[in-house]
């Protein structure tokens, strides 16, 4: 039996994690699963968790106020010294491109632990776009012997790097599974659908996320400006959750708050987003989770940046990309709410991120891989 530790801290990567750290729970005969939270992102990470019925085993509390990038590294790295020391397993799983995949990546590498790096590959090419998470995937790349690719575009991208090819598998995103489950589960009951009393069911719902790091400043205020032009049309509601990142916050209710036609909201259980996007008429986000999920609920994606590590959802047409230009997020918007046929072009439910069985495959992989002579255990 195979020891696999799962390291994560943020909301995206419990939404991609979970489902796998179920499914590798269901083969007990192979894995034995334990789970370390850092809490980078606290009060967004614990509701997601709760979602899936995932309880941590270790949970190093991280997070702090005001906390920077190297404050919060440096803590992950201490941190998951001792729980290596104490746990020894045979893999360390991370997913995507957070501060916690990084420094939980080079700890496992100092102690000598395989990494397995789930939604490997993707990449912009430009360091600093986005910041800092495209500096992180590609060293977590350097560092990682086993690459859950969710696409061939990724896998090419690691081959280009000169990852072997006998160590890349092409899975799907897991977070597509995540999505179909939450989806399914609101359908059947099994999961209890949120009351959204302020929903007005004569308007178009435009439903909202900003935040990344690279659109603070200038291009949140644009972006903000965009939004504001599109709730004057009287057949829309825009829905905006708000990142707490003051960096977010206050230009977000400064601009928007007061509006007849926008409701800002506390920042979502992943439940309750989920509900939201198979409900909305639309997206407007610079989320990189997002691109991936709403093709899956067949809802077009405006996508709030310049560049994309996940090109294969705009090659596709259901992603568009329209940076925090004004004008061009007004004009796209309306495009989509006015021409049918353009909306039911991008509409077409065709997701080149996967089909929900993304964690079915890594368990696969990884049941063959690391199968343990009976002394191993």
């Amino acid at each position: 039996m195979s020891r696999i530790l799962f390291v994560l801290g943020t909301r995206p990567e419990a939404i991609k994690l979970c489902p796998l750290i179920k499914r590798l729970g269901s083969q007990p005969d192979d894995f034995e699963v334990r789970v370390c939270v850092t809490a980078q992102h606290r009060d967004m990470l614990d509701p997601v968790l709760e979602a899936f019925g995932v309880r941590p085993d270790f949970d190093l509390d991280l997070m702090q106020p005001g906390q920077t990038l190297c404050g919060i590294t440096a803590r992950i790295l201490g941190g998951i010294e001792t729980v290596l020391n104490s746990e020894r397993p045979h893999l360390v799983v991370v997913q995507g491109d957070t501060n916690t995949t990084f420094a939980a990546a080079l700890g496992a590498f100092y102690r000598g632990v395989p990494v397995a790096h789930v939604e490997a590959g993707l990449r912009t090419g430009d360091l600093r776009q986005p910041f800092p998470e495209e500096m992180n995937r590609v060293l977590t790349s350097r560092i990682a012997e086993y690459h859950f690719a969710p696409t061939r575009g990724a896998e090419a991208a690691l081959l280009q790097e000169g990852v072997a090819p006998e160590r890349i598998f092409v899975t799907g995103n897991t977070g597509i599974d995540a999505v179909l489950w939450v989806r399914h589960a609101l359908e059947q009951g099994e999961l209890h659908a949120p009351v959204w009393p302020w929903l007005d069911p004569a308007r178009r719902l435009v439903l909202v996320t900003c935040h990344r790091r690279e659109n603070f400043g200038p291009g949140f205020d644009r972006a903000m400006r965009a939004l504001a032009l599109v709730a004057e049309r009287p057949d829309v509601q825009v829905v905006y959750p708000v990142h707490r990142n003051p960096n977010v916050l206050g230009p977000a209710y400064s601009q928007l708050s007061g509006h007849a036609n926008i409701v800002l909201l506390d920042p979502l259980p992943y439940v309750a987003f989920v509900d939201l996007m198979r409900r909305c008429w639309m997206i407007i986000t610079d989320s990189g989770g997002i691109q991936e999920e709403a093709p899956s609920l067949g809802k077009p994606v405006l996508v709030l940046r310049e560049k994309t590590e996940r090109p294969e959802a705009v090659e596709a047409g259901t992603v568009k990309l329209v940076g925090t230009d004004e004008r061009q997020i007004v004009a796209e918007a309306a495009r989509l709410l006015d021409d049918e046929r353009e909306y039911t072009r991008m509409t077409r439910v065709h997701n080149p991120y996967g089909d929900g069985r993304a964690c079915e495959r890594i368990a696969q992989v990884l049941a063959t891989a690391l199968r343990l002579p009976p002394s191993g255990g």
